[in-house]
């Protein structure tokens, strides 16, 4: 089913599914109309030859020129290629999706006064395959991501480049084959194009959607931990975290529960009266986290439906309003505290994996998890795999958002980094799949030396991890044990096998 673009309900779901898995784009009647009736009340404006900025003024320290008759013609041509200023490598072209995406429905409230031929091009873009090139750096996620918007734009001139069809062409070569008109920029469409913090929102919204089925994964393995140590399983008890009230550690708990039902550990296994923290505090740790995901996410659907654009064109008002709703801050700050919260997801999950390779925490289990420790090392060395990335994690989860630098002149004297902050939250996702590979590898190890029998999650879990590690007797290369696992977590077939057996956890 196609996704229709309103301005108003767009989800992450939809972005993900336009995203990654190529959904058709509608644009709504009814929003076109109010693209039209903002281009209507804008060009009233321009041939009354009333001032209006980035319209027929520069833009930035320059917003107080007022730009000749002549020049308005030319300017959004130029300004475009100023900003078109980035570096780096390609954004892969899922997240330039969103991106687009998210600025259609920007352009669908009806506020940004660009033609709708601009738009029609961008939903085009998305139906048709073609996805400019964009250069991963150059935003400071305020005014908008201005460079990384504006080399999207640039197709709207039939410049740049492009993927289509599995080729990286010229942009005139990429929308003659995908047969796109080139619409060109008349006043005020190359701002209108690129005002926004697009990017940075398309970029958080695939980044939520992951991290939502991640932290399902950390309790999967925070579960088959639990049962490879022989875990008193009160405190996972719902009616415990209830009474505190934080939902997020509710669900937490009531995952791993479900991952566990059906084991001999529930009764049959004698089990210690209290557990380490990393054991016990699991579901505090981890439904800390699942709050933060709720505040980002809904910060993010507000972004994603609402104007980031300026200056706004009020057209029922009959008024032209500044300010800064491309300001990245509202958006970047609860994605630099999600990022940080799925790393202290990793810090937990590695000092379960600690008690599983130390023989004196692991209730009895091999060292390192190994029958042959002396002439075999077992999985010694994941540990320390799992301890850099961490230490990375940790560096990354330095916020962004408080790293401004004035620009412009100091016309723009605080900005947000915003696409510093998804482009590391991007790297400690990453990161997190290996960390948590490596707890299943080990737990999955340490059940295979445990008599009773696992919960329905846990053999469902331990079956999916052996389909791409087999069990270690005597010591190997370990890289393409963690390479594969962390592929298979990034895929999610582990979750999948679980909520195939037992039923689909819950997200919040």
């Amino acid at each position: 089913m196609a996704v229709v673009v309103t301005g108003k309900n767009l989800k992450i779901e939809d972005v993900y599914r336009v995203a990654y898995e190529s959904e058709k784009v509608e644009l709504h009647p009814e929003a076109l109309a109010r693209i039209k009736a903002s281009r209507a009340f804008i060009e009233k404006r321009i041939e009354a030859r009333e001032i209006m900025y980035g319209v027929n003024t520069g833009i930035g320290e320059f917003s107080e020129v007022v730009l000749t008759d002549e020049q308005v013609g030319q300017f959004q041509k130029y300004l475009i290629y100023n900003h078109a200023a980035g570096i780096g490598t390609p954004v892969p072209i899922p997240e330039v999706r969103a991106a687009i995406l998210s600025r259609v429905n920007v352009h669908a409230n009806g506020c940004s006064g660009i033609r709708p031929e601009i738009t029609e091009t961008y939903v085009d873009m998305l139906n048709k395959g073609l996805t400019p090139v964009v250069c991963n750096k150059g935003s400071v996620g305020a005014c908008g991501d201005l460079a990384p918007m504006s080399q999207i734009a640039l197709l709207l001139m039939g410049e740049g480049e492009a993927f289509v069809g599995g080729e990286r062409l010229s942009g005139a070569a990429a929308m003659k084959k995908a047969g796109i008109p080139v619409p060109g920029l008349k006043a005020r469409d190359g701002l209108g194009a690129i005002n926004g913090s697009n990017l940075i929102t398309g970029m958080a919204c695939l980044q939520i959607y992951e991290i939502e089925r991640l932290l399902k994964q950390a309790e999967i393995a925070a579960a088959m931990t639990l049962e490879a140590l022989m875990a008193n399983m009160k405190p996972y008890d719902a009616r415990l975290h209830k009474l505190r009230g934080f939902q997020g550690a509710v669900t937490s708990a009531e995952n791993i529960k479900r991952v566990i039902e059906g084991s001999d550990l529930l009764g049959k296994v004698k089990v210690k009266v209290q557990d380490a923290y990393s054991m016990r505090s699991t579901p505090q740790v981890l439904g800390a986290a699942r709050d933060q995901l709720r505040w980002t996410r809904s910060q993010l659907e507000i972004e994603l439906n609402g104007v980031a654009d300026n200056p706004l064109f009020l057209h029922d008002d009959g008024v032209v309003l500044t300010g800064a709703n491309f300001q990245g801050s509202p958006i970047s700050v609860p994605l630099d505290m999600l990022g940080a919260a799925v790393t202290m997801a990793c810090v937990i999950s590695e000092r379960r994996l600690n008690r599983l390779l130390n023989p004196a925490l692991s209730v009895g289990l091999p060292s390192f998890l190994t029958k042959g420790a002396g002439m075999f090392s077992g999985l010694m060395l994941s540990q320390y795999t799992a301890d850099m990335m961490i230490v990375e994690q940790r560096i990354l989860s330095m916020p962004a958002s408080i790293q401004s630098i004035p620009a412009a002149a100091d016309q723009e004297d605080f900005v947000s980094m915003g696409m510093n902050t998804a482009l590391k939250t991007r790297q400690i996702i990453d990161n997190a799949y290996g960390v948590l590979g490596i707890e299943f590898i080990a737990a999955s190890q340490a059940l295979d030396f445990r008599e009773f029998t696992p919960g329905k999650g846990t053999l469902a879990a331990k079956a999916a991890v052996r389909k791409v590690v087999q069990h270690l007797d005597v010591d190997r290369p370990l890289f393409p044990d963690h390479n594969a696992i962390l592929e298979t977590v990034k895929k999610r077939d582990i979750l999948k096998a679980v909520e195939a057996e037992i039923g689909e956890l819950k997200t919040y």
